[in-house]
């Protein structure tokens, strides 16, 4: 459980019939105060015209391998980074540092998430004038990230097939929070006849988000063109309505 985000204290709480008027205050200074940090960070990614990804899924999705495919096809275009978040290790800030691209590794020891202070943390350590791009992938979790913005302008959740297609109906709060919905991991259609694909798009559309859904397949890269059309067109216009902003 996660002291960090109130969870842990949730769960010592069931004993009682409701939460006590402490634990809903400390839930509320939390939120609180990690709102502030996250408006802090966004106007400075906005002032360096950085557009910021938190990636979410559950883990095992997917997310580093198709970081790792976004970095290898499109880094000669964009200058991109990645913040890593992980309980420990720096396995995945290594696998993108192999790519050429600056990855920092945020170790939350015993948090389920990310929270804003610690992406404010890490972001002296980046040349933020330099990049287009900054990536943030969050803890492999369902739950608690979705609760907590970082300052980013997107969020991209990943259902990979082996996850099963009911997840948007059993953890609404994460696929509500979608900007684009992933698909991840279709190379296993062949294998797992349980899930469906249109099943998966009626149960995120049940949670009440008509984001777009892009079927998206690591191995294969034709299989993330979609993927790769979405994300340079996100670029385009995050850049364009930062020069309207400044009044270019």
């Amino acid at each position: 459980m996660c002291g960090n985000c109130g969870c842990e204290t949730q769960v010592k709480s069931e004993k009682t019939d409701k939460p006590s008027a402490n634990i809903v205050e400390v839930h509320a200074n939390l939120k609180s105060n990690n709102d502030s940090q996250a408006i802090a960070n966004r106007a400075l990614f906005d002032a360096h015209n950085v557009l910021v990804i938190n990636l979410m899924s559950s883990p095992g999705s997917g997310k580093t391998r198709l970081l790792e495919e976004t970095i290898r096809a499109l880094k000669s275009q964009y200058a991109m980074a990645v913040i890593e978040g992980d309980l420990e290790t720096e396995n995945d800030a290594n696998r993108i540092r192999r790519h050429g691209v600056q990855a920092e590794q945020i170790a939350t020891g015993q948090g389920c998430h990310l929270d804003a202070s610690m992406v404010q943390k890490v972001l002296g350590r980046f040349s933020l004038q330099k990049l287009d791009v900054l990536f943030i992938e969050n803890v492999g979790n369902l739950i608690c990230p979705a609760c907590f913005d970082l300052g980013q302008h997107l969020n991209i959740i990943l259902l990979s097939v082996p996850e099963g297609d009911d997840k948007p109906e059993k953890y609404p709060v994460m696929f509500r929070a979608a900007d684009v919905m992933l698909i991840s991991k279709t190379d296993y259609l062949q294998f797992h006849d349980e899930f469906n694909v249109p099943r998966a798009i009626e149960s995120f559309r049940k949670v009440g988000n008509d984001a777009p859904v892009l079927e998206v397949s690591s191995l294969k890269s034709q299989h993330l063109e979609r993927w790769f059309s979405y994300f340079t067109h996100a670029i385009t216009a995050h850049q364009s309505q930062s020069l309207q902003n400044s009044g270019v």
